[in-house]
């Protein structure tokens, strides 16, 4: 089931996505919801992020470039980050690259969707906490990253976490492909086996240290490939299984936002 946010005469609705026609719904995705008999063609309405989060949380250098590539023994103390929520756009919006830098760097991206409580959750067990995946664009500015490993700034400007086009609840996380088109152009494609911290281990790591709550996203990594961008580049961010993320490349001074 494909779950979509979709703006309509500046009003901001649910539904589910069948073919090119979205039925609205009404209610708590991760709870109880219904359908409102209203329906809307794709083409006529404003894709938004699938979802406003209740947090963000990414976890860096997390892929290697081909199987044997993958260590033997996984880091004790895996690098993760937090993102604010006020970086989230949709598709077709325009990601704005900082005042006085000229370039960031795009990162393609798995997002795990969390849709109930979660604690202390062991690794065979996680897949029971997920609500779906959608695609992500983990934006980064390198060069605010501080010297001594601090990524928080370079990861947190407005319009950094571009996510969508839908929440996809009916997906096998370890059987698709992480794909970016920059200008038409293929920079990534690498299948989620290609991750150093699976899946399951990430999510039962993170849930030993918090409590994980409905609408947190996870963003699991992005595979090798990753460029920097600069003003007028156009990035499609693709898993087929969910659908493509396009967005184009602003500097600050051209923004509307």
């Amino acid at each position: 089931m494909k779950f979509i946010r979709f703006a309509v005469n500046y009003e901001t609705l649910t539904g589910v996505l069948q073919d090119e026609m979205i039925r609205e719904i009404k209610g708590n995705i991760f709870g109880n919801w219904e359908y409102t008999g209203s329906t809307f063609a794709l083409n006529k309405v404003k894709p938004l992020a699938p979802l406003m989060p209740n947090q963000i949380i990414g976890i860096g250098a997390n892929y290697v470039m081909k199987v044997e590539d993958l260590p033997s023994d996984l880091p004790e103390i895996p690098v993760f980050f937090f993102k604010p929520t006020s970086s989230v756009i949709g598709p077709e919006e325009e990601i704005v690259i900082p005042a006085g830098i000229d370039q960031v760097k795009f990162e393609s991206e798995l997002a795990v969707i969390i849709g109930k409580e979660a604690k202390n959750v062991p690794e065979e067990e996680v897949l029971d906490y997920v609500f779906g995946y959608t695609v992500a664009n983990d934006v980064t500015a390198p060069q605010f990253f501080h010297k001594d490993g601090h990524w928080t700034v370079g990861k947190s400007f407005d319009t950094f976490t571009p996510l969508g086009p839908v929440i996809e609840t009916e997906l096998d996380p370890f059987q698709v492909s992480i794909e970016a088109r920059l200008n038409n152009e293929e920079k990534q494609n690498s299948s989620t086996e290609l991750m150093i911290i699976p899946i399951r281990k990430m999510i039962s790591y993170l849930t030993n240290v918090m409590t994980l709550k409905p609408g947190d996203v996870i963003l699991t990594g992005s595979p090798v490939g990753a460029e920097f961008v600069h003003s007028g580049d156009v990035i499609e961010c693709v898993i087929k299984e969910i659908g493509t993320l396009k967005n184009t490349f602003v500097s600050s001074k051209e923004s509307v936002y």
